[in-house]
């Protein structure tokens, strides 16, 4: 095995000095004096985020207040990290909307295992799981990442759409009324 022995070029009196790379480094540091800021101060001041941004999972409510969530579980199944947690539970018999079968007795998101894939609010039927505008997810210990059924809806809000559960009830409500 050969050994080879590279030569060094000898330094110049200018290079020994530094002097150019001194002068080189404050030049930079002048021309950014005087530059635009760019620095956010941040939480007063947010970034602009893009329109298809996916933020963190909520829970959203319908006009009238009332939970979308059927709890048929398909966002549990279909997410990556396993990261929703959904019990289901029951609608009392008598209720006007027991033809739902089912609400979520228990409905967790543990924030530190989403990837925030967007696949929950994809396979939600009613369109209850909405995918905020929050990027700003932070805790002390573990247990603060995991979100409960009420923090979710509070943080959702309430969404106006189409999809509307409770529809049946309202038609069959309809009906023993005297109407069609």
């Amino acid at each position: 095995m050969a050994i080879v022995v590279v030569e060094r070029k000898k330094l110049s009196f200018w290079e020994r000095t530094y002097l150019p790379q001194i002068a080189g480094g404050l030049w930079i540091t002048l021309k950014n004096l005087f530059r635009k800021k760019v620095t956010l101060e941040y939480p007063e001041q947010r970034p602009a985020l893009p329109a298809r941004y996916r933020g963190a999972p909520t829970l959203v409510k319908d006009p009238d207040g009332r939970e979308k969530c059927v709890s048929c579980q398909l966002c549990e199944f279909v997410c990556p990290p396993k990261a929703i947690r959904v019990s289901p539970g029951a609608i009392a018999e008598g209720s006007p909307y027991s033809h739902i079968e089912k609400a979520p007795a228990k409905f967790e998101i543990n924030m530190a295992r989403c990837i925030f894939c967007g696949l929950c609010q994809e396979a939600c039927p009613e369109s209850a799981i909405v995918l905020q505008k929050e990027f700003s997810v932070n805790g002390f210990d573990r247990k603060s990442f995991i979100r409960g059924k009420a923090d979710l809806y509070e943080k959702g809000g309430v969404l106006p759409d189409n999809v509307m559960k409770w529809r049946k009830a309202s038609l069959n409500a309809e009906k023993s009324k005297g109407g069609r």
